[in-house]
């Protein structure tokens, strides 16, 4: 039987082993958890996280096929090797991401801050999540998961994404150049988009001054896509009133960062969904069979959109 030869660099290089072990068409001919320890000449088919993976790629010169073990792949399409097959990992996250962002929204407008730290019986009245508006940035797999959940809430959705088509469950669909007037209709926004050079600090200061006061603003996307110090100054004006930002232009956040002591931001640690190796690994299995019979590959990349 043919076999793919796989190389193995992740921080789960064991338990990718352990779950890859019975499996008939794939030999595992190296695995390691740090990247100096990878013999780059015998790659050619590789499973690996982005920032590992980062570090050897451009000297592995007979690698046909990279499995990214993560959805987001910054580190990889910075680069200039793009000689081979880049594969994400998809529909993996979409229900950690939908608790992420409404665990969130919810937070915001039923005031729970507020009612945690009231110390008498002055009422402080909740807000309402029904006929306010929800604007989500991207229009891929884990914003559709959100639009069931804004439905239950009797809110309206919109969208924006690169190409402004019309996708199902969405009032309107906007794109980037029209992202002032995207602002101004939304009480709640999620950015979810790539880490592009078209998105880079999409969220400016003209977003930010067009947003509705009192909204909130959660950022599950990536780092590059906001203008931490237009936001920085944006807070001032409630514009959004809360920020709850999971993701940022250097990790680890450094420990000095205004947005750590900052009363209207909340910061999660890259957090808001976290891969599960179980998970990767099955979809590694299926895209291995699919290799192995010429088939195309599921979740490839496009390093020209970065998505």
């Amino acid at each position: 039987m043919q076999k793919i030869r796989t190389s193995i660099c992740s921080r789960d290089a064991s338990e990718l082993v352990t779950l890859l072990a019975d499996v008939p068409y794939i030999e595992v001919v190296q695995h390691a958890e740090t990247a100096n320890k990878i013999d780059t000449d015998s790659v050619e088919i590789l499973l690996a996280s982005p920032d590992l993976a980062s570090q050897i790629v451009e000297r592995c010169n007979n690698m046909k096929w990279l499995q990214s073990t993560w959805a987001g792949n910054a580190p990889l399409l910075k680069l200039s090797k793009r000689n081979y097959i880049l594969t994400a990992v998809k529909n993996i996250f979409t229900a950690q991401m939908r608790e992420y962002v409404f665990t969130y929204i919810l937070h915001h407008f039923r005031k729970v801050e507020a009612m945690k730290s009231a110390t008498d019986w002055q009422a402080v009245l909740p807000q309402y999540l029904a006929n306010r508006t929800l604007g989500i940035m991207g229009a891929g797999s884990i914003a559709a998961s959100l639009l069931p959940v804004a439905q239950a809430f009797s809110m309206k959705v919109i969208g924006l994404n690169r190409s402004g088509n019309e996708h199902p469950g969405y009032q309107s669909m906007y794109i980037l150049e029209d992202k002032q007037t995207f602002a101004a209709h939304c009480d709640a926004i999620v950015n979810l988009l790539p880490d592009t050079p078209l998105t880079y600090h999409a969220i400016d200061g003209d977003f930010l001054s067009a947003m509705k006061p009192g909204g909130v603003l959660i950022n599950a996307g990536r780092g590059e896509a906001i203008d931490e110090a237009a936001l920085l100054h944006s807070l001032q004006h409630d514009k959004p009133a809360l920020a709850v930002l999971d993701v940022f232009r250097q990790e680890p956040l450094p420990t000095t960062h205004p947005f750590w002591r900052h009363p209207k931001t909340i910061i999660t640690h890259h957090t808001a969904a976290i891969s599960d190796t179980t998970k990767v690994a099955e979809c590694f299995i299926d895209n291995a069979k699919r290799y192995l019979n010429g088939e195309p590959l599921q979740y490839q990349l496009d390093f020209d959109q970065g998505y």
